[in-house]
């Protein structure tokens, strides 16, 4: 039996080739030890888990130790690097696509949490288990521009603050861009519309059937909230944030981050 690894599992070269100096260089060792595991080997582990979804100490031994893999995502979390990675992956894509800040989507999604922990609750829509909320803002082609987390049981529109105050990019001054937002239905709240604006959008909230019916009416109609859906399923194709295992919030953000930046770099071309 082998442990080789297939390659979609592990980090193309071209992405580390962007990264890896965003790394933050070790802390001194205050004594002697092990050497040092290399850099691209833990990021391949951590990439590992996160693609597979499979438990740290089921990580195949061919890609590490899984209790030093762990130790290296901690430190990397702690250092702030997998946003750092994502706000580079924006840059990258800035210069090759161009974002699309003139219309921006809102939406949140509930996945299961079976341990619990932070950020976490009941899930209305799975009898009231544990589960957790992700509400995700894209620009106008589906790219992740702020991810925030709660209870699945927290209404949506209660993180719209959040997930606005979350942007990893600044935002143009409003002379330079009109800057819309696209949402559904749970946010058609009067209070919601105002908060928007106070932040310097025009809200643009209507359901699904009405998208569908008015790209059938209107020629060239191009429907636009879509693509935050489509992002979010882009998030699941991630196993370890289809089903939320982490107990702390601060480590299930750092995937979330892992998987904006893999999603941000390869929209942008950087890889297939």
């Amino acid at each position: 039996m082998t442990d080789a690894v297939h390659h979609k599992y592990q980090i193309p070269d071209e992405l580390w080739e962007k990264i890896k100096t965003l790394i933050p260089p070790p802390k001194p060792k205050k004594k002697l030890g092990r050497p040092r595991m290399d850099d691209r080997k833990a990021m391949d582990a951590i990439f590992y888990i996160l693609r597979t979804g499979c438990q740290w100490n089921a990580l195949p031994h061919s890609l590490g130790a899984s209790i030093t893999v762990h130790d290296r995502f901690q430190e990397w979390r702690e250092a702030g690097l997998f946003e750092q990675m994502w706000k580079e992956g924006l840059m990258e894509y800035e210069i090759e696509k161009k974002i699309d800040l003139e219309w921006q989507s809102m939406d949140g999604a509930m996945t299961k949490a079976p341990l619990g922990g932070e950020a976490t609750g009941p899930n209305p829509t799975d009898r009231g288990k544990s589960g957790t909320k992700r509400s995700l803002m894209t620009d106008g082609n589906g790219i992740p521009l702020s991810i925030t987390v709660d209870g699945a049981n927290r209404h949506d529109k209660k993180l719209v603050k959040e997930t606005l105050e979350a942007i990893v990019i600044e935002r143009p001054s409003l002379g330079e861009v009109k800057q819309n937002i696209c949402m559904d239905k749970g946010y058609d709240y009067d209070d919601i519309r105002e908060l928007v604006k106070m932040y310097g959008y025009t809200a643009h909230i209507r359901s699904r059937g009405e998208e569908i019916t008015e790209k059938q009416d209107i020629p060239g109609f191009k429907a636009r909230r879509w693509v935050v859906e489509r992002s979010h399923s882009w998030l699941n194709r991630f196993r370890r944030l289809l089903i939320r295992w982490e107990k702390k919030a601060e480590n299930y953000i750092a995937m979330l981050h892992f998987a904006c930046a893999w999603i941000t770099f390869r929209s942008a071309g950087l890889f297939e």
